[in-house]
């Protein structure tokens, strides 16, 4: 599906394919070494994300927004709880390039990936956010994400403490 980013660019968002693996890597391993998004404290490698990227399979997808040729962020859906009764709920990961951020392309990502989750028949999408990352919370708000809490320094990055909210989306 091709859309117009707030910046005016074309931007296609498709499927993600085995070839999109670096990108998804390298925006990933930006990332971790340089926000709070993840948690995650060391970068990950091409095999590591291989792995990854073979468990989502056909239920939980993953889907990179392309611009000019160019991976520029991704999204995916993940199995919440290998209990089969969690199995119509799903945790989202959303990430977009450095040079890419405030261009709509996560709104875009987002839109694309609740329309996916809705085709599967997925009842609830869950997302964690770091206390401060204030714009990653007004965008899952303004697509109707409700809180349901908060755990108080459930993480620890960067030398320091850091809060993390729960939001869920009922579809």
């Amino acid at each position: 599906m091709e859309l117009l980013g707030d910046d005016g660019f074309m931007l296609e968002i498709r499927g993600a394919r085995i070839s999109d693996i670096p990108a998804i890597t390298g925006i990933y391993n930006e990332a971790i070494l340089e926000t709070v998004a993840t948690f995650d404290t060391e970068s990950k490698s091409a095999t590591e994300q291989e792995s990854w990227f073979s468990e989502h399979g056909e239920v939980y997808p993953i889907l990179v927004a392309e611009r000019s040729g160019s991976v520029v962020g991704w999204v995916s859906l993940n199995r919440w709880s290998d209990s089969k009764t969690y199995g119509f709920t799903a945790k989202m990961s959303l990430y977009i390039g450095k040079s890419h951020r405030g261009r709509g392309y996560g709104r875009r990502l987002l839109e694309a990936v609740l329309t996916e989750a809705r085709c599967r028949e997925f009842h609830i999408i869950l997302a964690r956010v770091a206390d401060d990352n204030a714009k990653v919370l007004h965008l899952l708000e303004s697509f109707e994400f409700e809180a349901i809490g908060i755990m108080n320094g459930a993480g620890y990055k960067f030398g320091r403490f850091i809060d993390v909210h729960q939001l869920q989306k009922i579809l």
